[in-house]
């Protein structure tokens, strides 16, 4: 995931987002542009509602928002199919939190908890769009009604990716079959690849 407008991009082998060898090559040489490293501010304004809450993280990369929930009290399981980029995440957590962090596939994986919210970070625009329908079904089947998808969300079609944008309308066509939008707000702490193109939603689960 990289805008070649901010961050020089390297040489790299694998071209395939579907691929985990995609991602392990861009954690192991640290080309990984759409880290925040750190909590962003929208973030904690809703988590600090929900504290207390189950939460998984899919896609979770170094998995900064995991630590934050785990401090405040909240289960958390944060999972990627990269093995690279869980080792970035237990290595950021720690030893007592690395249990937090699992290699797993989102589209299989059953959590330990049933979520009361998911946690959207650059997961569904790091995504080939063939895979969008998919994920919008899986969410349907990890949160039970009234339980909430929220985070930031990409907007805007890109032309090639990662990241992968998708028009407002098209993102809204995607979640509406299964979800409610209940929260939509602009986002001021972006980091170069998602400025100006993003928004905090918050969807909850239809009955």
């Amino acid at each position: 995931m990289s805008d070649p407008t901010q961050t020089p991009v390297p040489d790299f082998e694998n071209r395939d987002p579907n691929s985990a060898a995609f991602w392990d090559e861009r954690f192991e040489r640290h080309f990984t542009p759409w880290d925040q490293a750190g909590v962003p501010s929208a973030f904690q304004s809703f988590a600090g509602r929900h504290v207390g809450e189950a939460v998984l993280i899919p896609g979770c990369g170094s998995a900064h928002e995991a630590t934050w929930l785990a401090a405040h009290g909240s289960p958390v399981r944060a999972i990627d199919f990269s093995h690279a980029a869980v080792a970035a995440a237990r290595a950021q957590l720690g030893a007592q939190q690395a249990q937090l962090v699992e290699q797993a596939d989102f589209f299989t994986y059953e959590p330990p908890f049933t979520p009361a919210w998911i946690y959207e970070r650059a997961f569904l625009c790091a995504l080939p769009p063939a895979r969008r329908a998919d994920y919008a079904q899986r969410m349907a089947q990890l949160l039970p009604e009234g339980a909430l998808l929220a985070g930031f969300f990409f907007i805007g079609a890109t032309q090639k990716g990662p990241p992968f944008g998708m028009e407002r309308a098209e993102l809204e066509a995607l979640f509406t079959p299964h979800f409610d939008l209940i929260e939509d707000e602009p986002v001021s702490d972006s980091i170069p690849v998602f400025a100006g193109r993003e928004r905090w939603l918050t969807w909850r689960r239809r009955a």
